[in-house]
């Protein structure tokens, strides 16, 4: 006798069991752990990114193929990653969740295909790519087709890179190969709960002898103080989304795009307090996030690696609507000299604002680039030329403002006129000159120095006379390499001024496949 075909209300009911079964997950049990471990699970995470009801999952029902191992008989729901695509602040992206709950969120030959082809949807449809990263690592049952997965993604990592912005959120382990993927993304956010390495402590022990935490090893400390490689520190899983959401608000969906307006921040008066933000001293220092927060509308300032190479300042805000890159020195922080990290740190964001259409606001406070024996040998020469290279090669408009110091090559480094800044103003506090007074006036007069009666008295009297000669923005914006000397005060309403004629700025360059950046 025939078997009775399924009515459409059998399907459907289940369909609907399908669903929810492969929706659980680990299960409750896994969820529980995971909340008692302070982490939210893949699918809430999800729903605190994305604009409500906007949520599409592709790939629920996809299974492994393994065999081997007892993988016959592993159930991995949706094999641990959400993948599909969704809206924040209204605009559309593309994202993955790995799900610590299904099997530790290893990650196979499916879970990796699943991550690809949403990265590649973003790449055709051009928009950002979110990835949340929380995984024990590749899935050694599935041996090389693991390996291939990840290959797959870090393949359509370098697609997307310079066409989309790629931001990836680490909120739980991510060990081994699976770190390349974050490393080759924009913008890493690491939760306090995540820890990130190579090899983790056991390895290392093993190999080398030394004994190290995981925390102290791959802590969101130690890639945002030591190693560079995170922007962002989240306390938690709720803060690490808010920090994503508020940066996508920044950045337009793909380089096609100019970055999202926002009106109703026109410049009406003057800033009276920038008049007195420059101590008279000039080797007093002050916090150059003083000046940007009253340049940026309504003070808002996303800064970007915080805890990195702090005698520089990057990060996003908005002038007159407009979304722009500041970098700024920082001379409360080693006097605010350009070193290694630094010049990377500045350069990598140079770049990424001048792919994705971004103009560059640059606040000039350097005595020059950072002198000794560990600089040089660790390569300052080659870093230092990145940052060069970057702003050379960067056609978005750029606005370089001179608050104070501006010596030597640091000078140059820091989007000079040489460098196709588009405008260049100057405080009346600026010193611009090959190097600070004091130490020209050893150069040019040691001579006079030498032979006078009292060579302290007479030091100090050449020491005024180059600093009233040379270091001050008059003798540059004689020459053109300043465009204008302005009051601190009427700083935002210039650079508001500026955006709004540089911003159909078209720049031709030599036709290349591409620079070649020193490394």
């Amino acid at each position: 006798m025939a078997n009775t075909p399924k009515t459409m209300a059998e399907r459907i009911a289940e369909l609907r069991e399908r669903r929810a079964r492969l929706e659980a997950g680990g299960g409750a049990a896994r969820h529980d752990k995971q909340h008692e471990s302070g982490k939210l699970t893949a699918r809430e995470r999800l729903d605190l990114l994305l604009d409500p009801g906007t949520m599409e999952e592709i790939g629920l029902f996809a299974e492994h193929r393994t065999t081997m191992f007892g993988m016959d008989k592993a159930v991995m729901p949706a094999d641990g990653v959400v993948t599909g695509t969704g809206h924040v602040l209204g605009r559309p992206i593309h994202f993955a969740s790995q799900d610590f709950s299904v099997a530790g969120g290893s990650a196979g030959e499916m879970h990796n295909t699943k991550v690809s082809k949403a990265q590649h949807a973003a790449l055709e449809n051009g928009t950002p790519f979110v990835c949340i990263n929380d995984s024990g690592g590749a899935r050694v049952q599935e041996g090389v087709d693991s390996l291939s997965g990840y290959g797959k993604v870090f393949y359509q990592n370098v697609m997307l890179s310079g066409v989309c912005p790629q931001v990836s959120i680490i909120m739980g382990p991510c060990a081994g190969g699976a770190v390349y993927s974050p490393a080759l993304t924009d913008f890493i956010i690491q939760t306090n709960a995540a820890r990130m390495f190579i090899t983790g402590p056991d390895v290392i022990k093993q190999v080398t002898g030394e004994v190290v935490s995981g925390e102290d090893l791959g802590g969101p400390m130690a890639h945002m103080v030591r190693s560079g490689v995170t922007h962002f520190v989240a306390e938690n899983d709720e803060q690490a989304l808010l920090i994503a959401k508020k940066l996508l608000s920044f950045l337009p969906s793909n380089n096609t795009e100019d970055p999202p307006f926002v009106p109703g921040h026109d410049i009406v008066e003057p800033d009276e307090s920038l008049n007195d933000i420059i101590p008279d001293d000039p080797k007093k220092a002050y916090d150059v996030r003083d000046v940007i927060v009253k340049l940026a509308d309504a003070g808002d300032f996303l800064e970007v690696q915080a805890g990195y190479a702090m005698n520089i300042v990057i990060g996003f805000g908005r002038i007159a609507g407009n979304v722009v890159g500041f970098i700024a020195n920082q001379c409360n922080q080693m006097s605010g000299v350009l070193d290694i990290n630094a010049s990377d740190k500045s350069a990598r964001f140079v770049r990424f604002c001048n792919a994705f259409n971004i103009p560059l606001v640059t606040l000039v406070d350097v005595p020059g680039f950072m002198p000794g024996t560990q600089q040089e040998y660790g390569g300052i020469i080659r870093h230092g030329a990145k940052l060069l290279f970057a702003y050379s090669a960067a056609t978005v408009p750029k606005i370089t403002v001179v608050l104070r110091k501006a010596y030597g090559g640091a000078y140059i480094a820091m989007c000079s006129k040489d460098l196709g800044a588009d405008r260049v103003y100057a405080w009346p506090s600026a010193e611009i000159a090959v190097m600070g007074a004091e130490g020209a006036a050893g150069v040019v007069f040691r001579k006079e120095i030498a032979a006078a009666e009292d060579p302290a008295a007479k030091r100090q009297e050449l020491i005024d006379l180059y600093r009233n000669a040379f270091s001050t923005p008059y003798v540059s914006a004689a020459r053109g390499y300043v465009d204008d000397v302005i009051e601190p005060a009427e700083t935002r309403h210039y650079i508001a001024r500026a955006l709004e004629v540089l911003l159909t700025k078209r720049d031709m360059r030599p036709a290349k496949k591409h620079g070649l950046i020193p490394l």
